[in-house]
């Protein structure tokens, strides 16, 4: 079973920065190292969209609306993928969610608040 646990998040004003961490916590390393893992976000009265993904192999796209202000990366020592939001604007606003890719299946969090302020 996969649990997609997600923290982080939370309500900054605009310019500020977030750390999003996703995970799940009774992955064993050989598993979480075959993952790809992503981020999206849905805005009120919108689509959910693609934010932020990562291969096992390290490879990342990004949305063109946060190249350059958001990194995704894989910490394998905590088996764990961080989204760093610099530079964060009001059109970032939304619920994110984590989702892993493992083994042709897709899973999903609940998903975590982020609110920028201008």
């Amino acid at each position: 079973q996969v649990h997609v646990v997600e923290s982080g998040g939370g309500s900054v004003q605009a310019g500020g920065s977030l750390r999003l961490f996703c995970q799940d916590p009774r992955v064993i390393f050989s598993v979480f190292s075959s993952d790809t893992m992503a981020w999206y976000r849905q805005a009120p009265g919108k689509l959910r969209e693609l934010v932020a993904r990562i291969t096992s192999g390290g490879g990342t796209n990004y949305a063109d609306s946060v190249k350059g202000r958001f990194t995704i990366s894989r910490d394998n020592a905590r088996k764990r993928v961080l989204l760093q939001m610099s530079n964060l604007k009001p059109e970032d606003t939304g619920v994110y969610y984590c989702n892993i890719e493992r083994r042709g299946s897709n899973y999903w969090g609940q998903g975590t608040q982020v609110t920028v302020s201008s």
